[in-house]
């Protein structure tokens, strides 16, 4: 089973920035991802997409309220991704997840497949 390890939440500003980190590890880590990202969850709220890396980085989705300050990036081994976070404001605030799937889908897709491999989550907070 793949654990996805993640790191970099934290409390921050409006204005600051933050960078996520997620890595794959366990008995499957071995494998390769055809979609890696990152989802957050607001209370209350179902599970948004904020941005997906898909294949060796080639393809990307963003959320259109995190285009421009938000950039994703794969490792070669496709099996760690990073979320860098700039400008980050208030309404960023959630909780952010790591998910990770061996094929290519859809951010839809991806968010009712039950195969797809979910972290823990950490918290983002951005205080005006």
């Amino acid at each position: 089973q793949v654990q996805l390890e993640e790191s970099g939440g934290g409390s921050v500003h409006t204005g600051g920035s933050l960078r996520l980190s997620c890595v794959a590890s366990g008995s499957t880590a071995n494998a390769t991802f055809g979609t890696m990202g990152w989802f957050r969850q607001f209370p209350g709220k179902e599970r948004e997409a904020v941005a997906l890396s898909w294949g060796d980085g080639g393809g990307t989705y963003y959320h259109t309220s995190v285009k421009g300050r938000f950039i994703i990036s794969k490792n070669k081994a496709r099996d760690a991704v990073s979320l860098q976070m700039n400008s980050l404001k208030p309404e960023d605030t959630a909780m952010y997840s790591c998910a990770a799937h061996p094929s290519v889908l859809s951010a839809d897709r991806m968010r009712r497949e039950l195969s797809v491999h979910w972290g823990q989550g950490t918290q983002v907070t951005v205080s005006s």
